[in-house]
């Protein structure tokens, strides 16, 4: 019983009186047990309460107390609570697995790894330096002991690897390029062709004799869980007893004996090793074993021999190509792919490449990265050409990422997704590639106009010599960039790439965050199933003649209003195909104009000129093409004029406008000069085609277009104002918004937006360089043409700089807007020639100590931060995660926390430890503060932007200005 005041109850007192009354006691009733269990009750409440208020110093004091003063049964329930709660997480497997299973998982590992395994302590050394670990991988290449290990000897397999490996005569893949010019350029040496032979024939040889002995020793070995096996199975021979163990001297003999010659195996001694095979020349990494996998008794699946599946093709597919997540839903199961973010380094790239292959080689390469017919673009800031690609890091880069193609003999190559075979930069970068990697280049001849219409098109190759007389069609009947995408897949995607990607930029903002710890390759093929199946692409990619055909057709029911709208259709497109075979037959007579019913108006058809499909004939063929798009732009235009400038001009005249005149001029006014100009210019190409020939001209045509190209000049200087006004109006005028509603999107605007529409000029463009360019490629200098052509194709390539001005302008801007609303309490960021380069996440960290080296240091992460790189500064935000109500979507939100001058900032890392990895500081002049990054690829992305943006700023005295 405690001291102190007693209280004024009796221990027999009612257990009905109220809590109240033992409250403010100290005494503790023994015999009443409901008081007594009440009263623990309440105490435990209240010290729990005190607990609650404490500091964790004080708590851990108080744990220390109470397990001081607990019993060894108390301490054994605490001890099992604490293994329910917070369970064991890191144990040495090799302590709590078999020995066997140890080393199965010590097997996959490669000989670096093994090495530094050993050094962990001395169990694990035992188990990395066991024979069965290292037996394979020497006698895989070739590397025999000359002494058969003794019965406690252990570890002879491993010094015997380290002293082949340390004499080993090896090349990086720069010393050959450096003294031959080329990584893979063949040798024609009949001495060293024959002594590949013969060791071809000795590896042969060898692997037969292994295989031989694995399926004796399995034919011979007990049935498993024998009584009568060894419970440790872990002697010498038990170890070796899967095939690895053999007496070399038996090998030899027999091996010498298939071969009918024991000098064969001169080369087997120790002072001439066998030298690695060309396959393992090429690679630049040394992994003989990395998909082999030894245990002590192998099952028996795995004695017959495997049968050996053809190298895969390799696709690299570049993160700024619009709607990316399409191409990889349709990707076929014999392709790697890499799917790189394009913000990276080249050998983060080679890195990437590396793990996906897994030491295999490829059959083929292909690369899908957004370029043109001169250049593509590899990463943020550096694209390959033909002024930069004999550059050392390129060059590197190419030798090495060729070195994991197999040779050309075997069909290996390079097929690049650029209209490349369109100009003759391209070409002479297509001759130089296949040079300097020793393999067959590929690539679109960019014939087909749209937006990567020419990855369906024709494709070139060319041989190893250089010269333009060595590009060719290629002779493959399927489009090479089918071997790597399904046909529909990809064909909806050339088609329809523009709009989806502005499906999937929402789509991402929506799932982004969701997906935030996926990988980006399998968040690309989630996104991309997802709209192949609910848009149902498959059902739009159909022809261009039932298109056209669909289109009237239904114009034409929507002008008379039938009462049976089908059987009108139906007859409709019956006598439309009739007319169709009809007005071939009539072209070819000179026919152009034809009455299609009675009902129906005379119709203009659009006369293609069927010339002679010949391979010299090139000329005609792009002639063709320009005329042909030509048509189909002045049809988007014409929709401009028809279904939204005639209504409205008609409905201003009749005193019930839709839209000020002020606003039909800005808008769509500019578009009837444009309509004009090349209306014109078709019906020049038109009178030229009729007369076609080998000597006929189109330069001076097109050379005509671009001295007249003032029209499209004031048209896009016109186009930011002219969307604004068309956001203004809808927001404000209901009448042009329901009109817009009504208009966007239908069959007779080639289901395109006014914004789309209007975007055209930019686009047709870029089609007149594809289709100058290939002209220009296949008119000889000494034709009349040449020079005409050439003339216009250096006027649209200038011009062409000056729209990618344009579009870097109002792109700056439109990322200047969204990142100023998008942090709050950020100050004004539109100043001077500020642009934004680059956004990072990453972790806010914190030490306790400052005093303590980085390498022991301890770090708490603090908060999210949000890294925004400006040209001349470095804005830090506090980054915060908004859960929507009712949605699993997630949003990123930003407060302002700091910004340093970039010519005031450094950058250092810090090395990888125990207590902290992807870690590194930014030091400003004030303070500084301990970042990291989710992964060592994500910190050297931010690390080699960070340093790029600081000498830029340094270096080339960019304005430091205040936030």
């Amino acid at each position: 019983m405690e001291s102190g005041p007693r209280s004024a109850h009796t221990p027999g007192a009612s257990p009905a009186s109220g809590p109240a009354e033992t409250r403010l006691s100290t005494w503790t009733p023994l015999v009443n047990r409901s008081r007594n269990q009440q009263l623990f009750e309440e105490r435990i409440s209240l010290l729990l309460h005190w607990f609650d208020l404490w500091n964790d110093r004080q708590r851990k004091h108080l744990l220390h107390a109470l397990l001081t003063r607990c019993t060894r049964s108390q301490l054994k329930i605490c001890r099992d609570w604490l293994s329910e709660l917070v369970p064991v997480t890191r144990v040495d497997f090799t302590a709590v697995l078999p020995r066997l299973l140890s080393l199965y998982v010590m097997s996959f590992l490669n000989p670096r790894d093994l090495c530094s395994a050993a050094q962990v302590n001395w169990h694990w050394r035992f188990l990395a330096e066991q024979d069965c670990l290292w037996a394979g991988r020497c006698v895989r290449l070739g590397w025999f002991l000359p002494y058969s290990p003794g019965e406690k000897e252990y570890g002879a397999w491993k010094k015997h690897y380290i002293t082949c490996v340390s004499t080993l005569s090896w090349l990086t893949p720069r010393e050959p390029a450096e003294q031959y010019g080329t990584l893979n350029k063949p040798t024609t040496g009949r001495e060293e062709e024959e002594e590949r032979e013969k060791e071809r024939r000795l590896r042969q040889v060898i692997r037969e004799k292994l295989q031989e002995d694995k399926r004796l020793r399995h034919r011979n070995r007990r049935a498993w869980g024998s009584s009568t096996q060894p419970r440790d199975g872990w002697s010498r021979r038990g170890m070796l007893g899967s095939g690895v163990t053999f007496k070399s001297g038996s090998l030899l003999s027999s091996s010498a004996e298939k071969s009918g010659s024991t000098t064969q195996f001169s080369s087997l001694n120790k002072e001439q090793p066998i030298r690695p095979s060309l396959s393992l020349e090429r690679r630049p990494v040394l992994n003989p074993v990395r998909n082999h996998r030894w245990c002590c008794y192998p099952p028996p699946h795995a004695v017959t021999s495997v049968p050996r599946t053809s190298p895969p093709l390799l696709l690299l597919i570049s993160t700024r190509i619009p709607a990316y997540e399409l191409v990889l839903s349709g990707l076929k199961a014999e392709v790697v792919l890499v799917l790189y973010d394009h913000r990276g380094t080249l050998a983060a790239l080679l890195a990437q490449v590396e793990r996906a292959l897994g030491g295999q080689q490829a059959q083929r390469l292909g690369l899908l990265a957004p370029g043109g017919t001169e250049e593509v673009h590899l990463l943020h800031s550096i694209s390959l050409s033909e002024k930069n690609v004999l550059d050392p890091d390129l060059r590197e880069f190419w030798e090495k990422l060729c070195g994991w193609v197999v040779l050309s003999e075997e069909g290996g190559g390079v097929d690049i997704f650029s209209p490349f075979a369109a100009s003759e930069s391209g070409v002479a970068l297509i001759q130089t590639l296949s040079t300097l990697t020793g393999l067959e280049v590929r690539a679109p001849m960019g014939l087909a106009t749209g937006s990567f219409q020419n990855i369906l098109g024709e494709w070139s190759h060319s041989g190893v010599c250089a010269g333009v007389s060595n590009l060719h069609i290629c002779e493959d009947a399927v489009v090479p960039a089918l071997h790597y995408v399904s046909e529909d897949v990809l064909q909806g995607w050339c088609r329809q790439a523009q709009w989806m990607e502005e499906v999937l930029r929402d789509l991402r903002g929506l799932l982004g965050p969701q997906l935030h710890r996926v990988s980006l390759e399998a968040r690309g093929r989630a996104m991309g199933y997802f709209l192949w199946e609910r848009v149902s692409l498959e059902d739009l990619c159909v022809s261009k003649d039932a298109t056209e055909a669909l289109t009237e057709g239904l114009t034409a029911l929507a002008a008379r209003g039938e009462a049976r709208p089908m059987e009108f259709l139906s007859i409709f497109l019956e006598r439309w195909s009739k007319e169709k075979e009809g007005g071939a037959n009539n072209r070819e007579e000179g026919v152009e104009e034809f009455i299609m019913t009675e009902n129906c108006p005379k119709r203009r058809l659009i006369p293609t000129f069927e010339l002679p499909q010949s391979v010299l004939d090139w000329r005609g063929t792009i002639a063709r093409e320009l005329f042909h798009s030509e048509g189909l732009y002045l049809g988007r235009l014409g929709a401009v004029l028809k279904v939204y400038l005639e209504p409205l001009t008609a409905a201003l005249n009749s005193n019930r406008a839709i839209l000020s005149s002020a606003h039909i001029h800005m808008v769509l006014t500019p578009v009837t000069l444009i309509h004009k100009l090349n209306r014109l210019f078709r019906l020049e190409l038109e009178a030229r085609l009729e007369q076609w020939g080998a000597e006929q001209c189109v330069g001076d045509v097109c050379l005509k277009l671009c001295s007249k190209l003032q029209v499209y000049t004031n048209y896009l200087n016109n186009y930011p104002t002219a969307l604004g006004t068309i956001d203004k109006c809808r927001e404000k005028n209901p009448a042009f918004r329901a009109f817009m509603k009504r208009m966007d999107r239908t069959l007779a605007t080639h289901m395109l937006s006014l914004q789309e529409l209007l975007l055209c000029p930019v686009w047709r463009v870029e089609e007149y360089i594809t289709l100058l360019q290939a002209l220009t490629l296949h008119t000889p200098s000494s034709h009349p043409d040449h020079t005409h052509i050439t003339s216009a194709l250096n006027t649209l390539l200038q011009y062409r700089e000056f729209i990618q001005k344009l579009k870097q302008n109002s792109e700056r801007d439109r990322l200047m807007e969204e990142t100023q609303k998008m942090i709050q309490g950020c100050p004004n960021l539109c100043e001077g020639n500020r642009r934004l380069i680059m956004t990072w996440d990453a972790a806010l960290l914190r030490s306790p100590d400052e005093d303590i080296p980085d390498s022991l240091r301890t770090f708490e992460e603090v908060s999210d931060v949000g890294l925004f790189l400006f040209t001349d500064a470095l804005v830090l935000t506090e980054r915060n995660v908004c859960h929507t109500p009712f949605m699993l979507a997630l949003r990123s939100a930003h407060s302002f926390l700091a910004s340093v001058a970039l010519a005031s900032l450094a950058v250092r890392e810090i090395a990888h430890s125990r207590y902290v990895s992807h870690a590194f500081v930014l030091e400003g002049p004030r303070r500084s503060w301990v970042l990291a990054a989710e992964g060592d690829a994500e910190r050297g992305q931010i690390l080699s932007g960070l340093r790029s943006a600081i000498h830029t700023a340094v270096t080339g005295g960019a304005s430091v200005t205040g936030l």
